[in-house]
């Protein structure tokens, strides 16, 4: 068990690194371009991988498009939430909104594995929620507005991952021979899937927006996207797939708010808000009734 807890440590402190490039670049062009880039990036390292590693394994039908499912939930509309939320109000402040994730993935696990699920995580919900008014209230005194979009965002893209997890969980277990980064492939072309869709839907230019980053750009967002996608995700996806119970891998998600609010007052050469601290005391009691 030790080892599972070292992989979602390893996945949320990779994730907190990717999320600043993600953040900057989702607000110089958009979420869904940079969710594409970097589904892309991931894509190509994760088929490599499974190369050198010795080829795909055989899967069933089934396992397969559950795979591409959950990658176009939890990588593809998940993280198109996820990825705006992070451009209205910043990556600390998002992360701390997963607070959530351990409730939502204990209900879904329970649901779907029989996992038990433990009354005192609705206590945590109430100082989650008080993190919630706090960073609507920051915004209010700041703008003028409460800014209830981005904290949707978050919440919503909260819930399609957990959506994800679960079903990873369950791709995995109706495969048992086929490896991490095999399943990271299939999810990752899921999400891919997803996004060739949303272009037919509504055109986002990809390649025409690629042109316009620049080398400088096209570096350091492909490195955002080493680190937040490809290594997160291959951490991250080992952790779900040996845990007893997924939403203590989920709770290690304090971790990630605390690499991600530490990371953006760095990025941003400035100081933690008020707000933020205080939100911090809220989300740090709720997660000692979570975990």
């Amino acid at each position: 068990m030790e080892k599972v807890y070292i992989y979602a440590l390893a996945a949320n402190l990779s994730f907190a690194v990717g999320v600043q490039f993600f953040t900057h670049y989702a607000r110089r062009i958009s979420s869904v371009w940079v969710n594409c880039f970097k589904g892309a990036v991931a894509a190509v390292l994760f088929l490599a991988t499974v190369i050198a590693q010795g080829g795909f394994h055989h899967i069933a039908p089934l396992p397969a498009a559950l795979f591409f499912l959950s990658g176009m939930l939890g990588l593809g509309l998940a993280d198109v939430f996820l990825v705006r939320a992070f451009s209205l109000m910043g990556p600390g402040r998002t992360m701390m909104i997963f607070g959530f994730q351990p409730l939502i993935t204990g209900i879904l696990s329970y649901a779907a594995f029989g996992q038990a699920l433990e009354g005192k995580k609705l206590v945590a919900v109430v100082f989650f929620v008080a993190c919630l008014y706090i960073f609507s209230l920051e915004s209010f005194r700041k703008h003028g507005h409460w800014n209830t979009k981005a904290s949707l965002f978050a919440l919503g893209g909260v819930v399609l991952d957990g959506f994800g997890v679960i079903i990873t969980r369950f791709s995995f277990n109706a495969s048992p021979g086929i490896g991490t980064t095999e399943g990271n492939f299939y999810r990752a072309a899921g999400a891919l899937l997803l996004f060739a869709l949303l272009s037919r839907v509504r055109p986002f230019h990809f390649f025409e927006k690629l042109g316009t980053l620049g080398r400088r750009g096209l570096f350091w967002l492909t490195a955002g996207s080493f680190a937040g996608t490809y290594l997160s995700l291959m951490f991250y996806l080992s952790a779900v797939r040996y845990a007893g119970a997924l939403a203590a891998v989920t709770g290690i998600g304090i971790t990630g708010t605390l690499f991600s609010s530490a990371f953006e007052c760095a990025y941003e050469r400035k100081m933690p808000s008020a707000y933020l601290l205080v939100a911090l005391v809220f989300f740090f009691a709720g997660m000692v009734f979570l975990l």
